[in-house]
């Protein structure tokens, strides 16, 4: 029994330094610039409770753009990777034009929709007990913040257009120094900006605004320049804005296999901001203790975040291959690597929980919420690894549909009535709420194993032009 199943869900040595090669980068790119944001949140957490929870707040909102942006990219990118593990260029510089399009429209709407209905959004937030700071306050703060971070918008559209496209081709690299160098700058100004050092003005929290806008600014000019000029790799960069058009039978096949996927990152962190709503009616200290507590978990979670990506760029280059079985192997072992990996960080996040939240200049009660919540996040984060890399190997196949049902249809249908009916009708302690939302995705974990057991995924979808 023991053999088969390290055959089954143990790689060699060479298959993990496949995997590792993939997915170091964007752990070192994704963990430094969560980093960076754990060093935000902090500085901003040192002016008080009410500009922290303003900053989150707005940070909440803007992670439903990003997702919608990441949603509508990932549908174009299942035919990025199958493109280019058939060697097509043509395939995979028609796919960016489409992402261009696309990322463009999505960046336009969340303008609007930010300036003409960003109060109201913020205050969905506030409507909790003013218990650890000045509700008022904090919708000031949010608002001075979220003027500031649109103008960011349109530089952070263009980095995830090409660092995607990079990924999918298999070159995680660029985007990672990028990023490195995006984030230190953003520390740097921050510092600088936040509390008025070397002359210059002390602004709060508008200056961590401007600090991330300056930083997007400089990161989408380094991918941008440094893509074009490697013209050997990136072979699939020349002529690309000779024409912006697409081909008719791409763009259906797109939307066909990439609506949903649209749709559900879009329907999906919709849901996570309703849930942060749900938890925040408990008053500002649970508001500004879920702050402290994702900002930690976001630099964890990195682990199991690239091992997701690193299954969908792997597997979806043998789907486009047309290695069935060397995709239903590879991707056992990786759904394991994932899972197992994120035990080890589990266990050093239990650690780091009373420790961490001591940092914020917030009140006593926040903190002890936060360490809570952090202690939850770690005992849960192996079961959110296997979700993470079942959702990704169903993608990688372009099922689509079926992982749109899997992530966001479930999410509003368990996730979100247990937080709203437990947060508004039961006494329930917060963290007992957010416990049991947890306990409500071994449901998915049940779904996700038999979807994946099945194959249901595994399938080319660049074989017929027409199809």
């Amino acid at each position: 029994m023991w053999k088969t199943l390290k055959k089954r869900f143990i790689g060699d040595k060479r298959f993990y330094l496949m995997v590792l090669a993939i997915a170091v980068p964007i752990m070192i790119q994704n963990g430094i610039t969560n980093f960076v944001s754990l060093l935000d949140n902090i500085m901003v957490g040192q002016i008080g409770t009410e500009q922290m929870s303003g900053v989150a707040i707005v940070n909440q909102l803007i992670f439903v753009y990003n997702l919608c942006i990441f949603g509508g990219l990932s549908g174009a990118g299942i035919f990025t990777a199958q493109y280019f593990g058939q060697g097509d260029d043509e395939g995979v510089r028609n796919t960016f034009r489409f992402k261009i399009w696309l990322a463009v429209l999505l960046t336009g709407l969340a303008i609007v929709i930010f300036l003409t209905l960003g109060e109201p959004l913020i205050r969905m937030y506030l409507s909790g007990s003013s218990d650890g700071g000045d509700l008022e306050a904090a919708l000031r703060y949010g608002k001075e913040y979220l003027l500031v971070m649109l103008l960011g918008l349109p530089a952070f559209m263009m980095v995830q257009i090409y660092a995607s496209t990079l990924r999918e081709c298999g070159e995680t690299v660029l985007p990672m120094k990028a990023g490195i160098i995006a984030v230190i700058i953003n520390l740097v100004l921050n510092y600088v900006l936040i509390y008025g050092k070397f002359g210059a003005p002390a602004l709060g929290v508008v200056g961590a605004a401007v600090a991330t806008v300056i930083s997007r600014y400089a990161e989408a000019a380094i991918v941008l320049i440094a893509s074009h000029r490697d013209k050997e790799k990136n072979r699939y960069l020349t002529g690309l804005y000779k024409t912006l058009k697409v081909p008719g039978y791409l763009i259906r096949n797109i939307i066909i296999k990439g609506s949903p996927l649209l749709v559900n990152e879009t329907l999906w962190s919709a849901a996570m901001a309703m849930l942060a709503q749900c938890y925040s009616v408990r008053g500002l200290n649970v508001v500004a203790g879920l702050n402290i507590s994702n900002t930690i978990a976001n630099l964890f979670n990195v682990v199991f975040i690239a091992l997701g990506d690193s299954v969908a760029i792997v597997v979806g280059q043998l789907l486009g291959a047309g290695k069935m079985k060397e995709a239903r192997d590879t991707d056992n072992k990786m759904i394991a690597f994932s899972v197992f990996c994120c035990l080890g960080v589990a266990l050093l996040m239990l650690v780091i929980a009373p420790l961490f939240p001591r940092i914020y200049n917030t009140t006593e009660a926040a903190r002890e919420v936060a360490a809570g919540f952090i202690v939850i996040q770690a005992i849960f984060m192996p079961q959110n690894a296997f979700l993470h890399a079942a959702y990704f190997t169903l993608r990688s196949g372009g099922k689509t549909l079926v992982t749109f049902f899997f992530d966001s249809v479930f999410v509003w249908c368990v996730s979100v009535p247990i937080a709203y009916f437990l947060s508004r009708y039961t006494s329930l302690p917060v963290l007992v709420i957010f416990t049991l939302v947890q306990i409500g995705d071994w449901i998915k974990c049940g779904i996700g194993f038999v979807l994946v057991k099945k194959g249901v995924w595994l399938q080319n979808i660049i074989t017929e032009k027409g199809a």
